[in-house]
């Protein structure tokens, strides 16, 4: 793999929250190549192939995703193909070319029945689809060995897209009282700080001698907002700082009473210390973050 100079980047889903943004924090580490699903559809595996082959990478990074997280439990078919498929495949083509992959995760590959914060070690069982898909994504890229990151995250919210923070606003205008659930537990995690982050990383990587580097660093590694909420929690955070002039009554609930198809962990805090202790890095306080992208 060579330096940061003249090196090509591709990434994927640059119409996504997490895509949008990677767009313009991964600037200077090379030469950016940023497809939407017009230029990559991320379903069709053969125009993966073909795509790859053509802008033939040094670099892949793909925050493409089947994201729509109660739709997953009947379209498994589409979840698995894009979460799955789509990142196994783009990692067969790293390993071709000599490429690394950065590949993006979530909290929902456990169960939530954990008490603490759970580690990278610890055992997966997702209980939904969504997450079975993003699961069978990680062993595929795992299966293949090619130079790889992993990167878990929760919660994703961002001043554009599908997010909880867009519809809490959106709501927050419209009704005067919210019941909001109160007893699932995460680290809201601002888009923004995913992809600085991100590039802060491959600039690392960039610095050093590539082979060497993702010899050692290649794994599994989680990266959300410091500290922890409910959605309860997350959307007093949200009403204190917007510039709504009337705020609506937040009813805590329990997730029991707000059923939905696909089943969400009770816990969804996960640890960013091994990020630390590899990379020296440690994203702001949730509440931190929330106040910059909302500001």
């Amino acid at each position: 793999m060579s330096g940061a100079t003249g090196r090509t980047i591709l990434l994927t889903g640059v119409n996504g929250q997490v895509g949008f943004e990677l767009a313009r924090t991964l600037q200077g580490l090379g030469r950016v190549i940023a497809l939407d699903r017009a230029g990559l559809d991320m379903s069709n595996l053969d125009q993966i192939r073909s795509v790859v082959r053509d802008v033939k990478p040094q670099l892949i990074v793909n925050p493409a995703s089947y994201t729509a997280v109660d739709k997953a439990e009947t379209d498994v078919e589409g979840a698995m193909r894009l979460n799955a498929e789509a990142p196994g495949v783009l990692a067969e083509e790293a390993k071709r070319l000599g490429a690394a992959l950065v590949h993006y995760s979530t909290d929902y590959v456990f169960d939530g029945a954990k008490v603490d914060a759970y580690r990278e070690e610890d055992d997966v069982n997702p209980q939904n689809v969504y997450g079975r898909s993003k699961l069978a994504g990680e062993q595929a890229i795992a299966a293949v060995g090619c130079p790889h990151l992993i990167l878990r995250t929760s919660w994703v919210y961002g001043m554009r897209g599908k997010n909880f923070l867009l519809t809490m606003l959106r709501l927050g205008a419209e009704r005067e009282e919210l019941a909001v659930v109160a007893d699932q537990i995460g680290a809201p995690t601002w888009s923004n700080t995913i992809a600085t982050l991100t590039a802060n990383i491959l600039a690392q990587a960039a610095a050093a001698n590539a082979d060497d580097w993702w010899r050692m660093h290649s794994g599994t590694y989680h990266l959300t907002a410091g500290g922890a909420t409910s959605w309860h929690g997350f959307a007093q955070a949200i009403f204190e700082l917007s510039t709504l002039s009337r705020r609506p009554v937040l009813k805590p609930i329990p997730a029991s009473d707000y059923p939905t198809p696909a089943v969400r962990p009770s816990n969804s805090r996960i640890s960013n210390d091994k990020l630390a202790a590899s990379f020296g890095l440690r994203a702001p306080d949730w509440k931190e973050a929330l106040r910059l992208c909302i500001g």
